[in-house]
């Protein structure tokens, strides 16, 4: 369901994604340039991430500005703003960096902390798009009952079984939040699901925990254009508010689960063991993305007039 093109309701069509070189940011370059937007792309590898942008965007790269934007630091961010209506935020870790771990946390509250800090320090900026998971919604020994936006993980249940990209995931929004309130910012946040890309393997760090998510009926993927165009429509539509979930499957069925394991690991076999055959259960989905969806259908039928 993509959203229709709409005017934008904001002081310029001038946007920034950051990080713009990983595959959910490039994507979103890529739409955005499609509907009109200037577009600046900031990006941490400079080099491999303007060819990569550049290849993906064409001749629209005539609205295309690179940025080499580190979210550690400060004056970067802020030249990379300049101008702009809007932010698209993304965190993506290190590309030297091959585990998420507590440390990878505390970088992701920093990185959170200074952009949120520089788009306050921004005029222009009429409203940042903070791309979260949901990680930071599940996690938590209690499950009395079933899951939404209102919800947040525990950070000490987090820790305890060393769940390093939800206690990452939800220590950043929780820092964005605090600072976007702190500082008057017009802020909304997308907390997606398992991201389907192309590289995805079984060293994804959402997927520690994947059993159990499974079993509490939590275990959420999103595909790359549902995910883009709930970050435009809620950037683009001024009802929206507070924290999305985004997702467009869950993985309930024995079936489901074989399927996303073999995806996950070619050498598996290809055929399921006996148990998943004679395992029918389907677990009931404990999670809902009902504010999403009905802002969508909203957003969509207001264009279409």
């Amino acid at each position: 369901m993509a959203p229709a093109p709409s005017e934008f309701h904001h002081t310029s069509n001038t946007v920034c994604v950051m990080d713009a070189s990983g595959y959910l940011g490039s994507t979103l370059v890529h739409r955005l340039l499609q509907r009109g937007c200037i577009v600046h792309a900031a990006v941490q590898n400079h080099g491999l991430g303007d060819w990569k942008l550049n290849k993906l965007c064409g001749d629209d790269n005539k609205k295309l500005k690179i940025f080499n934007a580190d979210p550690f630091d400060y004056l970067s961010i802020v030249e990379a703003l300049r101008g702009c209506s809007g932010l698209f935020y993304t965190f993506e870790p290190p590309q030297d960096q091959t585990t998420y771990d507590e440390f990878t946390a505390e970088e992701e509250v920093r990185a959170a902390h200074n952009v949120l800090e520089a788009c306050a320090q921004t005029e222009t900026i009429d409203k940042v798009v903070f791309t979260s998971s949901a990680t930071a919604i599940f996690w938590r020994d209690d499950h009395s009952s079933d899951f939404d936006e209102r919800h947040w993980s525990d950070v000490n249940f987090c820790r305890k079984y060393k769940l390093w990209y939800g206690l990452a995931k939800t220590l950043a929004e929780k820092t964005a939040w605090a600072l976007a309130m702190d500082r008057g910012l017009n802020m909304v946040s997308i907390n997606g699901g398992l991201l389907m890309s192309p590289d995805l393997s079984i060293k994804n760090p959402y997927l520690k925990g994947a059993a159990e998510m499974y079993e509490d009926g939590v275990f959420v993927t999103v595909d790359i254009n549902f995910l883009v165009d709930s970050h435009i429509c809620v950037f683009e539509d001024v009802s929206s508010y507070g924290r999305y979930l985004c997702f467009n499957s869950v993985v309930n069925h024995p079936e489901d689960a074989f399927k996303l394991a073999s995806m996950l690991t070619p050498s598996a076999p290809s055929l399921p063991p006996s148990s998943y055959e004679q395992e029918t259960r389907i677990i009931q989905p404990r999670i809902s993305c009902k504010k999403l969806n009905k802002l969508m259908m909203e957003f969509e039928s207001r264009s279409q007039r």
